[in-house]
């Protein structure tokens, strides 16, 4: 069988040939406990996601009658938010 000429093992990184890290890079890390972010690196954006709303709305439980889910959700997506409208209409009604 020939020779592979090629090896297929990883080439092996040293971790002492990393660069030292000054006290302007620590400065600039973001520091993690876990998957949980502590301190955000200096200079970047800490807001992330969707802006808060003014009004969030509330999630709830209600039992509705299977037939009018039914029609709600024959019209296609945004079934709950069309609930919503019809339910301030009927409050304003």
């Amino acid at each position: 069988m020939p020779k592979n000429a090629k090896s297929t093992s990883p080439t092996r990184v040293d971790p002492d040939d990393a660069p030292a890290w000054s006290a302007e890079t620590f400065e600039r890390a973001e520091r993690r406990r876990g998957d949980r972010l502590i301190a955000p690196a200096k200079g970047a954006l800490t807001r992330r996601g969707r802006p808060k709303l003014e009004n969030p709305k509330l999630q709830v439980t209600l039992r509705l009658d299977a037939d009018l889910i039914d029609r709600f959700r024959n019209d296609g997506p945004g079934w709950q938010s069309r609930i919503n409208d019809c339910l301030r209409k009927a409050i304003k009604a």
